[in-house]
């Protein structure tokens, strides 16, 4: 039995969780469902707490270069505080917001590269099972989408997307990170500037957009960024003209670095 403890202490022999969340991509501020199955292991244990750890992978600027590691922006407590007996067997339905700052991993279904997941945490006292890593997908809001879309039918074209370590003054920022998306300026704006860099970051009362310019630099002069900060609400999606909205944002970006 002394042995059978202490093998436990180190994780093996000891319980396990597998989660399993409900099919496709979520949107940000909405729930996520799904089933957290625990196993038993090889003796009785007391579960102090049963947590869910959204994590992201994310980029972090510093002297030497860039990096990237792994972020948790969100915890959950879904159960706890109950004897799980050896080998037992049962399964913990749960549905958890989703945090409104939720960085979007596909557009149309098309994956853009970024990497977030759910890690489940049995904690027994003296050992903790973290379990697998599930891919967490998350879909754009009506809004979001409808920004993106306008881009688009700008002539804009979609580059990257990152995840960057780091907070953007004057905004209601909560996470400690913000998602960049890169966009290709059309023919018609690619003279004044390179790229435009595209920030979400959503609460309940609607979405703060931030977009960042680099400005092409001439002989005479360098280049530098034209920052603008819009908020936009929920309910300005019926109707809008989305389209217009974004051409005259473009023209404000120009215009701040004299174009």
């Amino acid at each position: 039995m002394v042995f059978k403890r202490l093998l436990n202490s180190l994780g093996v022999g000891g319980p396990s969780v597998d989660t399993v969340l409900s099919s496709g991509a979520v949107t940000p501020g909405m729930p996520l469902t799904g089933q957290v199955h625990v196993r038993g292991g090889s003796m009785d244990a007391e579960i102090t707490h049963l947590t869910l750890h959204f994590v992201a992978r994310v980029e972090a600027e510093h002297e030497e270069g860039e990096s990237q590691g792994q972020v948790v922006f969100h915890r959950e407590t879904i159960g706890g505080g109950f004897r799980l007996q050896e080998g037992q067997q049962f399964s913990v339905p749960f549905s958890v917001g989703v945090p409104w700052e939720t960085p979007i991993t596909e557009l149309y279904g098309q994956p853009l590269g970024i990497v977030l997941g759910v890690k489940t945490e049995l904690a027994v006292a003296g050992a903790v099972d973290t379990g697998d890593l599930d891919p967490l997908l998350v879909r754009p809001m009506p809004v979001q989408e409808a920004v993106l879309e306008a881009f688009g039918q700008a002539g804009f074209g979609f580059k990257s997307a990152d995840l960057e370590l780091g907070r953007i003054g004057g905004t209601g920022q909560q996470l400690p990170f913000y998602q960049e998306i890169e966009l290709i300026p059309s023919p018609r704006w690619s003279g004044a500037m390179r790229e435009v860099e595209l920030t979400f970051l959503a609460s309940p009362a609607g979405v703060e957009v931030v977009l960042e310019a680099d400005k092409r630099g001439g002989f005479f002069t360098g280049g530098g960024d034209a920052l603008l900060r819009f908020t936009l609400g929920h309910h300005q999606i019926p109707g809008y003209d989305w389209n217009a909205q974004v051409e005259s944002w473009i023209g404000q970006l120009a215009a701040r670095r004299g174009h």
